[in-house]
Protein backbone atom coordinates (compact mmCIF):
# COMPACT_ATOMS: atom_id res chain seq x y z
CA UNK A 1 0.00 0.00 0.00
CA UNK A 2 1.28 3.39 -1.11
CA UNK A 3 -0.80 6.00 0.73
CA UNK A 4 -0.28 6.69 3.87
CA UNK A 5 -3.83 6.56 5.38
CA UNK A 6 -7.04 5.62 4.33
CA UNK A 7 -9.87 8.20 4.31
CA UNK A 8 -13.86 7.30 4.05
CA UNK A 9 -14.90 7.77 0.15
CA UNK A 10 -17.19 10.72 -0.54
CA UNK A 11 -20.71 8.56 -0.07
CA UNK A 12 -19.75 7.40 2.61
CA UNK A 13 -19.44 10.58 4.13
CA UNK A 14 -22.61 11.71 2.58
CA UNK A 15 -23.93 8.81 4.47
CA UNK A 16 -22.64 9.84 7.73
CA UNK A 17 -23.59 13.49 7.07
CA UNK A 18 -27.18 12.08 6.80
CA UNK A 19 -26.90 9.76 10.19
CA UNK A 20 -25.64 13.20 12.43
CA UNK A 21 -28.31 15.01 10.56
CA UNK A 22 -31.24 12.55 12.03
CA UNK A 23 -29.38 12.16 15.66
CA UNK A 24 -29.24 15.87 15.52
CA UNK A 25 -33.08 15.98 14.74
CA UNK A 26 -33.94 13.52 17.06
CA UNK A 27 -31.82 14.68 19.96
CA UNK A 28 -32.95 18.40 19.99
CA UNK A 29 -36.71 17.45 20.08
CA UNK A 30 -35.81 15.88 22.85
CA UNK A 31 -33.34 17.57 24.35
CA UNK A 32 -36.24 20.28 24.12
CA UNK A 33 -38.90 17.85 25.68
CA UNK A 34 -36.42 17.22 28.72
CA UNK A 35 -35.95 20.99 30.48
CA UNK A 36 -39.99 20.57 30.38
CA UNK A 37 -39.73 17.97 32.81
CA UNK A 38 -36.97 19.39 35.04
CA UNK A 39 -39.75 21.94 35.85
CA UNK A 40 -42.85 19.22 35.91
CA UNK A 41 -40.95 17.02 37.43
CA UNK A 42 -37.41 18.45 39.15
CA UNK A 43 -36.52 15.38 41.30
CA UNK A 44 -37.12 12.73 38.24
CA UNK A 45 -35.58 14.66 35.73
CA UNK A 46 -32.51 14.85 38.01
CA UNK A 47 -33.12 10.87 38.47
CA UNK A 48 -33.64 10.20 34.93
CA UNK A 49 -30.28 11.71 33.79
CA UNK A 50 -27.90 10.93 36.61
CA UNK A 51 -29.21 7.15 35.04
CA UNK A 52 -28.63 8.48 30.94
CA UNK A 53 -25.70 10.25 32.30
CA UNK A 54 -23.98 6.64 33.27
CA UNK A 55 -25.47 5.04 30.23
CA UNK A 56 -23.38 7.53 27.85
CA UNK A 57 -20.31 7.69 29.57
CA UNK A 58 -20.16 3.85 28.52
CA UNK A 59 -18.84 4.56 24.99
CA UNK A 60 -16.11 7.01 25.44
CA UNK A 61 -14.70 5.39 28.47
CA UNK A 62 -14.94 1.63 27.04
CA UNK A 63 -13.45 2.98 24.33
CA UNK A 64 -10.53 4.55 25.83
CA UNK A 65 -10.12 1.35 27.80
CA UNK A 66 -9.99 -0.78 24.29
CA UNK A 67 -8.14 0.86 23.07
CA UNK A 68 -5.12 0.88 25.95
CA UNK A 69 -5.94 -2.75 25.76
CA UNK A 70 -5.65 -2.81 22.20
CA UNK A 71 -1.93 -1.09 22.54
CA UNK A 72 -1.24 -4.11 25.52
CA UNK A 73 -2.15 -7.32 23.65
CA UNK A 74 -2.07 -6.54 19.94
CA UNK A 75 -3.92 -8.24 17.32
CA UNK A 76 -5.38 -7.44 14.19
CA UNK A 77 -9.08 -6.97 15.83
CA UNK A 78 -7.97 -3.50 17.53
CA UNK A 79 -5.86 -2.80 14.38
CA UNK A 80 -9.40 -2.99 12.41
CA UNK A 81 -11.14 -0.96 14.84
CA UNK A 82 -8.60 1.57 16.65
CA UNK A 83 -10.26 4.29 14.74
CA UNK A 84 -13.56 3.92 15.60
CA UNK A 85 -12.85 3.40 19.32
CA UNK A 86 -10.22 6.71 18.96
CA UNK A 87 -13.35 8.62 17.56
CA UNK A 88 -15.34 7.35 21.04
CA UNK A 89 -12.04 9.04 23.22
CA UNK A 90 -12.65 12.33 21.66
CA UNK A 91 -16.01 12.67 22.63
CA UNK A 92 -15.02 12.46 26.31
CA UNK A 93 -14.88 16.36 26.44
CA UNK A 94 -18.81 16.30 25.48
CA UNK A 95 -19.54 13.63 28.48
CA UNK A 96 -17.91 16.14 31.01
CA UNK A 97 -20.29 18.50 29.61
CA UNK A 98 -23.18 16.19 30.40
CA UNK A 99 -21.84 15.62 33.96
CA UNK A 100 -22.99 19.36 35.22
CA UNK A 101 -26.96 18.44 35.49
CA UNK A 102 -25.54 15.82 37.78
CA UNK A 103 -23.40 18.34 39.56
CA UNK A 104 -26.65 20.47 39.62
CA UNK A 105 -28.76 17.96 40.86
CA UNK A 106 -25.99 17.55 44.37
CA UNK A 107 -26.95 20.84 45.14
CA UNK A 108 -30.38 21.48 44.22
CA UNK A 109 -31.82 17.83 43.04
CA UNK A 110 -32.38 15.82 46.08
CA UNK A 111 -30.06 13.52 44.00
CA UNK A 112 -27.93 11.85 46.67
CA UNK A 113 -28.89 12.41 50.49
CA UNK A 114 -26.00 12.25 51.86
CA UNK A 115 -25.89 16.05 50.28
CA UNK A 116 -28.42 17.07 52.48
CA UNK A 117 -26.74 18.17 55.98
CA UNK A 118 -30.25 17.74 57.45
CA UNK A 119 -30.13 13.88 56.76
CA UNK A 120 -26.57 13.32 57.63
CA UNK A 121 -27.18 15.22 60.68
CA UNK A 122 -29.33 12.33 62.20
CA UNK A 123 -27.38 9.61 60.17
CA UNK A 124 -24.67 8.24 62.06
CA UNK A 125 -23.72 5.73 59.51
CA UNK A 126 -23.03 9.25 56.70
CA UNK A 127 -21.66 11.33 59.25
CA UNK A 128 -19.13 8.69 59.42
CA UNK A 129 -18.62 8.53 55.59
CA UNK A 130 -19.18 12.19 55.65
CA UNK A 131 -15.28 13.11 55.05
CA UNK A 132 -15.09 11.33 51.93
CA UNK A 133 -19.08 11.94 50.66
CA UNK A 134 -19.20 15.60 50.91
CA UNK A 135 -20.33 18.05 47.97
CA UNK A 136 -16.59 19.89 47.55
CA UNK A 137 -14.87 16.49 47.49
CA UNK A 138 -16.90 14.81 45.31
CA UNK A 139 -16.54 17.96 43.16
CA UNK A 140 -12.78 17.78 43.27
CA UNK A 141 -13.14 13.85 42.62
CA UNK A 142 -14.78 14.25 39.43
CA UNK A 143 -12.72 17.30 37.98
CA UNK A 144 -10.21 14.81 38.82
CA UNK A 145 -11.77 11.79 37.22
CA UNK A 146 -12.14 13.93 33.86
CA UNK A 147 -8.74 15.55 34.08
CA UNK A 148 -7.16 11.81 33.68
CA UNK A 149 -9.37 10.32 31.11
CA UNK A 150 -8.69 12.92 28.68
CA UNK A 151 -5.23 13.46 30.01
CA UNK A 152 -4.99 10.16 28.68
CA UNK A 153 -6.84 10.00 25.86
CA UNK A 154 -5.47 12.91 24.27
CA UNK A 155 -2.04 11.72 25.03
CA UNK A 156 -2.86 8.47 23.23
CA UNK A 157 -4.42 10.07 20.12
CA UNK A 158 -1.89 12.40 20.02
CA UNK A 159 0.93 9.69 19.56
CA UNK A 160 -1.62 7.81 17.08
CA UNK A 161 -1.53 11.04 14.68
CA UNK A 162 2.39 11.12 14.98
CA UNK A 163 2.03 7.50 14.00
CA UNK A 164 0.00 8.33 11.13
CA UNK A 165 2.58 10.99 9.59
CA UNK A 166 5.78 9.31 10.27
CA UNK A 167 5.12 5.58 10.35
CA UNK A 168 7.86 5.18 12.94
CA UNK A 169 8.06 2.59 15.42
CA UNK A 170 8.97 4.28 18.20
CA UNK A 171 5.45 5.67 18.46
CA UNK A 172 3.59 2.61 19.15
CA UNK A 173 6.22 1.94 21.82
CA UNK A 174 4.94 5.20 23.35
CA UNK A 175 1.57 4.58 23.46
CA UNK A 176 2.18 0.84 24.93
CA UNK A 177 3.93 2.59 27.57
CA UNK A 178 1.14 5.06 27.99
CA UNK A 179 -1.58 2.26 28.31
CA UNK A 180 -0.12 0.12 31.09
CA UNK A 181 0.06 3.38 33.36
CA UNK A 182 -3.60 4.02 31.86
CA UNK A 183 -5.36 1.04 32.43
CA UNK A 184 -4.70 1.48 35.97
CA UNK A 185 -5.69 4.68 35.92
CA UNK A 186 -9.14 3.80 34.34
CA UNK A 187 -9.59 1.02 36.82
CA UNK A 188 -9.06 2.60 39.56
CA UNK A 189 -10.85 5.68 38.97
CA UNK A 190 -13.59 4.79 37.19
CA UNK A 191 -14.39 2.26 40.54
CA UNK A 192 -14.19 5.34 42.83
CA UNK A 193 -16.25 7.37 40.46
CA UNK A 194 -19.06 4.55 40.00
CA UNK A 195 -19.19 4.80 43.98
CA UNK A 196 -19.97 8.43 43.71
CA UNK A 197 -22.22 8.95 40.66
CA UNK A 198 -23.89 5.28 41.45
CA UNK A 199 -23.65 3.58 44.46
CA UNK A 200 -23.77 6.93 46.76
CA UNK A 201 -27.28 7.21 45.77
CA UNK A 202 -27.70 4.43 48.52
CA UNK A 203 -25.35 5.70 50.68
CA UNK A 204 -25.77 2.73 53.38
CA UNK A 205 -24.64 -0.12 50.60
CA UNK A 206 -21.32 -0.96 49.47
CA UNK A 207 -19.59 -3.39 47.61
CA UNK A 208 -15.99 -3.53 45.97
CA UNK A 209 -17.21 -5.14 42.90
CA UNK A 210 -19.73 -2.75 41.85
CA UNK A 211 -17.18 -0.26 40.42
CA UNK A 212 -15.64 -3.65 38.25
CA UNK A 213 -19.31 -4.35 36.68
CA UNK A 214 -18.92 -0.97 35.19
CA UNK A 215 -15.32 -0.77 34.23
CA UNK A 216 -16.62 -4.35 32.37
CA UNK A 217 -19.81 -3.09 31.25
CA UNK A 218 -18.13 -0.33 29.68
CA UNK A 219 -15.63 -2.07 27.81
CA UNK A 220 -18.17 -4.49 27.08
CA UNK A 221 -20.92 -1.60 25.65
CA UNK A 222 -17.56 -0.43 23.50
CA UNK A 223 -16.94 -3.67 22.30
CA UNK A 224 -20.80 -4.49 20.97
CA UNK A 225 -20.81 -0.51 19.48
CA UNK A 226 -18.00 -1.42 17.58
CA UNK A 227 -19.10 -4.93 16.26
CA UNK A 228 -22.12 -3.32 15.05
CA UNK A 229 -20.29 -0.11 13.05
CA UNK A 230 -18.10 -2.59 11.71
CA UNK A 231 -20.42 -4.69 10.22
CA UNK A 232 -22.12 -1.33 8.77
CA UNK A 233 -18.53 -0.62 7.67
CA UNK A 234 -17.68 -4.46 6.05
CA UNK A 235 -19.56 -3.22 2.86
CA UNK A 236 -17.91 -0.15 2.15
CA UNK A 237 -14.55 0.48 0.89
CA UNK A 238 -11.83 0.86 2.13
CA UNK A 239 -13.14 -1.19 4.88
CA UNK A 240 -14.30 -4.57 2.93
CA UNK A 241 -10.26 -4.71 2.16
CA UNK A 242 -9.83 -5.71 5.82
CA UNK A 243 -12.85 -6.22 7.76
CA UNK A 244 -12.50 -10.17 6.54
CA UNK A 245 -13.83 -12.33 8.95
CA UNK A 246 -11.30 -13.28 10.55
CA UNK A 247 -11.40 -10.11 12.34
CA UNK A 248 -14.90 -10.68 13.25
CA UNK A 249 -14.47 -14.06 14.66
CA UNK A 250 -11.71 -12.08 17.35
CA UNK A 251 -14.08 -9.20 17.95
CA UNK A 252 -16.80 -12.76 18.44
CA UNK A 253 -14.48 -14.56 20.65
CA UNK A 254 -13.47 -10.73 22.68
CA UNK A 255 -17.49 -10.62 22.76
CA UNK A 256 -17.56 -13.70 24.31
CA UNK A 257 -14.86 -12.98 27.00
CA UNK A 258 -16.69 -9.77 28.06
CA UNK A 259 -20.04 -11.74 28.65
CA UNK A 260 -18.68 -13.99 30.76
CA UNK A 261 -16.66 -11.55 32.81
CA UNK A 262 -19.51 -9.46 33.08
CA UNK A 263 -21.80 -12.55 34.19
CA UNK A 264 -18.53 -13.55 36.51
CA UNK A 265 -18.75 -10.31 38.68
CA UNK A 266 -22.35 -10.36 39.14
CA UNK A 267 -22.28 -13.48 40.15
CA UNK A 268 -19.30 -12.64 42.54
CA UNK A 269 -21.58 -9.49 44.31
CA UNK A 270 -24.73 -11.82 44.38
CA UNK A 271 -23.08 -15.02 46.34
CA UNK A 272 -20.67 -12.58 48.65
CA UNK A 273 -24.09 -10.36 49.64
CA UNK A 274 -26.32 -13.62 49.81
CA UNK A 275 -23.78 -15.66 51.56
CA UNK A 276 -22.96 -12.68 54.14
CA UNK A 277 -26.82 -12.23 54.66
CA UNK A 278 -25.96 -8.96 56.61
CA UNK A 279 -28.50 -6.57 57.38
CA UNK A 280 -26.91 -3.46 55.92
CA UNK A 281 -25.84 -5.12 52.45
CA UNK A 282 -28.81 -7.48 51.35
CA UNK A 283 -31.86 -4.17 50.98
CA UNK A 284 -29.80 -3.75 47.84
CA UNK A 285 -30.75 -6.85 46.25
CA UNK A 286 -33.86 -7.12 47.74
CA UNK A 287 -35.21 -3.70 46.06
CA UNK A 288 -34.02 -4.93 42.80
CA UNK A 289 -35.97 -8.59 42.90
CA UNK A 290 -39.34 -6.79 44.20
CA UNK A 291 -42.33 -6.97 42.50
CA UNK A 292 -42.05 -6.00 38.62
CA UNK A 293 -38.15 -5.57 39.02
CA UNK A 294 -37.79 -9.58 38.95
CA UNK A 295 -38.68 -9.51 35.51
CA UNK A 296 -35.71 -7.53 34.69
CA UNK A 297 -33.64 -9.83 36.29
CA UNK A 298 -35.06 -12.97 34.42
CA UNK A 299 -34.43 -10.61 30.96
CA UNK A 300 -30.75 -9.76 31.78
CA UNK A 301 -30.20 -13.40 32.41
CA UNK A 302 -31.77 -14.95 29.44
CA UNK A 303 -30.09 -12.04 27.13
CA UNK A 304 -27.43 -10.40 28.60
CA UNK A 305 -26.28 -14.16 29.02
CA UNK A 306 -27.54 -17.23 29.02
CA UNK A 307 -28.74 -16.60 24.71
CA UNK A 308 -25.30 -14.44 24.13
CA UNK A 309 -22.87 -17.22 25.73
CA UNK A 310 -24.44 -20.14 23.81
CA UNK A 311 -24.84 -18.31 20.30
CA UNK A 312 -20.88 -17.21 20.89
CA UNK A 313 -20.01 -20.85 21.61
CA UNK A 314 -20.18 -21.51 17.93
CA UNK A 315 -17.61 -20.97 15.48
CA UNK A 316 -20.12 -20.44 13.05
CA UNK A 317 -21.91 -17.47 14.46
CA UNK A 318 -18.74 -15.49 15.01
CA UNK A 319 -18.09 -15.85 11.15
CA UNK A 320 -21.51 -15.05 10.09
CA UNK A 321 -21.16 -10.91 10.47
CA UNK A 322 -25.02 -10.51 10.68
CA UNK A 323 -25.88 -12.83 13.19
CA UNK A 324 -22.96 -11.50 15.22
CA UNK A 325 -24.09 -8.29 14.63
CA UNK A 326 -27.20 -8.88 15.80
CA UNK A 327 -26.22 -10.70 18.94
CA UNK A 328 -23.59 -7.49 19.92
CA UNK A 329 -27.22 -5.25 19.29
CA UNK A 330 -28.81 -7.64 22.14
CA UNK A 331 -25.61 -7.40 24.56
CA UNK A 332 -26.25 -3.56 24.03
CA UNK A 333 -29.74 -3.14 24.54
CA UNK A 334 -28.88 -5.23 27.48
CA UNK A 335 -26.43 -2.78 28.79
CA UNK A 336 -28.81 -0.11 28.50
CA UNK A 337 -31.44 -2.19 30.88
CA UNK A 338 -28.58 -3.12 32.63
CA UNK A 339 -28.09 0.40 33.91
CA UNK A 340 -31.62 0.86 34.38
CA UNK A 341 -31.94 -2.03 36.80
CA UNK A 342 -28.73 -0.64 39.22
CA UNK A 343 -29.87 2.85 39.37
CA UNK A 344 -33.29 3.43 39.45
CA UNK A 345 -34.41 1.15 42.33
CA UNK A 346 -32.63 3.51 44.45
CA UNK A 347 -35.43 5.92 43.39
CA UNK A 348 -38.51 3.40 42.88
CA UNK A 349 -39.41 0.39 45.12
CA UNK A 350 -41.38 -1.36 42.15
CA UNK A 351 -40.75 -1.10 38.70
CA UNK A 352 -40.87 2.15 37.26
CA UNK A 353 -40.40 3.69 33.52
CA UNK A 354 -40.76 7.60 33.47
CA UNK A 355 -41.20 9.40 30.17
CA UNK A 356 -38.08 11.53 31.31
CA UNK A 357 -36.22 8.72 31.88
CA UNK A 358 -36.84 8.06 27.72
CA UNK A 359 -36.66 11.54 26.79
CA UNK A 360 -33.58 12.37 28.35
CA UNK A 361 -31.83 8.82 27.72
CA UNK A 362 -32.70 9.78 23.60
CA UNK A 363 -30.65 13.25 24.20
CA UNK A 364 -27.88 12.43 25.77
CA UNK A 365 -27.18 8.84 23.40
CA UNK A 366 -28.56 10.33 20.01
CA UNK A 367 -26.51 13.95 20.74
CA UNK A 368 -23.29 11.91 21.57
CA UNK A 369 -23.28 10.02 18.59
CA UNK A 370 -24.12 12.98 16.41
CA UNK A 371 -20.68 14.37 17.87
CA UNK A 372 -19.26 10.95 17.86
CA UNK A 373 -19.78 10.89 13.78
CA UNK A 374 -18.33 14.46 13.70
CA UNK A 375 -15.49 13.03 15.18
CA UNK A 376 -14.81 10.27 12.98
CA UNK A 377 -15.90 12.28 9.89
CA UNK A 378 -13.08 14.07 7.90
CA UNK A 379 -10.00 11.97 9.75
CA UNK A 380 -8.05 8.60 8.79
CA UNK A 381 -9.86 5.47 9.89
CA UNK A 382 -6.95 3.23 9.58
CA UNK A 383 -3.13 3.91 9.25
CA UNK A 384 -1.45 1.99 6.81
CA UNK A 385 1.78 2.40 8.68
CA UNK A 386 1.19 -0.01 10.54
CA UNK A 387 2.89 -3.30 9.59
CA UNK A 388 0.20 -5.36 11.58
CA UNK A 389 -2.28 -3.81 9.37
CA UNK A 390 0.15 -4.05 6.36
CA UNK A 391 -0.14 -8.07 7.26
CA UNK A 392 -3.83 -7.85 7.48
CA UNK A 393 -4.72 -6.82 4.63
CA UNK A 394 -2.09 -9.26 2.64
CA UNK A 395 -4.84 -12.08 4.69
CA UNK A 396 -7.50 -10.87 3.55
CA UNK A 397 -6.61 -10.10 -0.08
CA UNK A 398 -7.23 -13.70 -0.51
CA UNK A 399 -10.82 -13.46 0.71
CA UNK A 400 -11.60 -9.58 0.24
CA UNK A 401 -14.31 -9.67 2.45
CA UNK A 402 -16.31 -12.72 0.35
CA UNK A 403 -17.91 -14.06 3.67
CA UNK A 404 -19.04 -11.05 4.61
CA UNK A 405 -21.18 -10.97 1.59
CA UNK A 406 -22.65 -13.39 1.29
CA UNK A 407 -23.37 -14.00 4.83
Amino acid sequence: MSAETSAPSTSLRDRLQSIRSRCLLVGGIAALLSPVGAFVAPTQFYRSWVMAFLIVLAMPLGSLGLTMLHHMTGGAWGIAIRRLTEAGIRTLPLIAVFFLPVLAGLFWGDLYPWADPRVVEHDPLLLHKQPYLNPTFFVVRAVGFFALWIGFGFLLLRLAQKHDRTGEAKYLDRMRAVSGPGLAMYGVTMTFASFDWGMSLEPHWFSTIYGMMFVVGQVLTTLCFAILVSAWLARREPFSRFLGVDVFHDLGSLLFAFVMLWAYAELSQFLIIWSGNLAEETPWYLRRTAEGWKGIVLILMALHFFVPFALLMSRKVKRRVRLLAWVAGVVLAMRVVDIYWMIMPAFHEHLTLHWLDLTVTTALVTLWFAYYVSRLQGRPLVSLHDASLQALFDVQDGERGTEVATH
